[in-house]
């Protein structure tokens, strides 16, 4: 999926958890007593505005923490390459596969409250995952042939990009043609897209590869099961309005659509330009597990400080220790 790909990259998040940046570089502390090297932190910078400047993205914005304190942050080139609007600190940005970790958290939140264990087959939540299949040649595409699948996939599976799934991002035949049916065609909201999914062809059987996937969709769905409340509403309750990530949704307000950043990637010729396909700012009812986010440096920063903190921010404990460190363990 080239479009996503490079928006992934040319929107540009940068949060690094050592020290954070202010656009044009403003300082909170003084990096030089916390322990950060003003030169360096210069070549960073001039690194940033070469790649502005070299036309390899539209801009950044950076955010570098020490120690729980902003030792310095920045804004660097466009929000929009076409206008040459200039980048702000709270641009909003469609933050791509960023999604991934926010379902997570919020479907570990539901795993310590005994929704289920992470042994569990996805089956016996959602009977749509049986008899699934899977693909013999992946170059076949979704008509090749195809051998039922030999075990049921885990929840542990899905968590860990092991159950056989695709994102459709590779450029073999079955991906492109997943990548056509999940993305490409609308679906009313992510049962709908996962009621798709598993019609598809797997990609291999489930537990013997890890694979890239859309399966942050499927947490998803199960978070809904689970909870009584789509996922756009749980994480609102649960994770956005007690951490203050007020600029993070699926939709974005009509009052702070001024600050949306499009999409870019680079075209046929190998400009960067802004891409033709853009997510839509309002309306959207497919809450998505795998991306589909927007958010701000600031407020994504947020949640990545509570996570640092082993699962609390703000006097709050989202998620225990034990379970931070099960999520941050190499399972493959």
């Amino acid at each position: 999926m080239k479009t996503i790909r490079f928006n992934f990259f040319l929107s540009l998040f940068l949060f690094i958890s050592i020290p954070s940046i202010y656009a044009q570089s403003a300082v909170s502390t003084a990096p030089e007593t916390s322990g950060v090297s003003l030169e360096r932190l210069a070549r960073y910078d001039d690194f940033l505005n070469k790649e502005v400047k070299e036309g390899h993205i539209a801009g950044a914005i950076s955010y570098i923490m020490r120690k729980n304190q902003v030792v310095h942050k920045a804004a660097y080139g466009y929000s929009d390459i076409e206008n040459r609007s200039p980048m702000k600190e709270d641009q909003i940005m469609h933050i791509m596969s960023m999604t991934k970790p926010i379902i997570s958290v919020a479907f570990m939140m539901l795993y310590e409250e005994g929704h289920f264990f992470l042994t569990d087959p996805v089956s016996k939540y959602l009977p749509q995952f049986k008899n699934l299949k899977v693909a013999k040649d992946v170059s076949e595409g979704v008509e090749g042939a195809t051998e039922p699948a030999n075990s049921e996939v885990t929840i542990a599976q899905v968590l860990t990009h092991t159950a056989g799934f695709s994102h459709g991002l590779t450029n073999t035949k079955l991906d492109q043609e997943i990548r056509k049916a999940l993305y490409f065609e609308p679906h009313k909201n992510i049962e709908a897209r996962i009621d798709k999914l598993v019609e598809l062809p797997m990609v291999s059987q489930p537990g013997e590869q890890w694979y890239y996937s859309t399966s942050p969709d499927i947490l998803s769905v199960l978070i809904a099961h689970f909870s009584g409340m789509n996922t756009a509403e749980f994480l609102e309750e649960r994770i956005f309005e007690p951490l203050g990530m007020k600029d993070t949704g699926y939709n974005i307000e009509l009052a702070d659509q001024n600050r949306w950043m499009p999409v870019h990637n680079i075209n046929e010729e190998g400009k960067l330009v802004n891409s033709k396909n853009q997510l839509p700012l309002e309306g959207t009812t497919v809450y998505s597990g795998a991306f589909g986010l927007f958010s701000t440096a600031a407020d994504y920063m947020t949640f990545c400080q509570m996570l640092l903190n082993k699962g609390e921010l703000k006097g709050k404990r989202f998620l225990s220790r034990k379970t931070i460190d099960l999520m941050t363990t190499n399972h493959v």
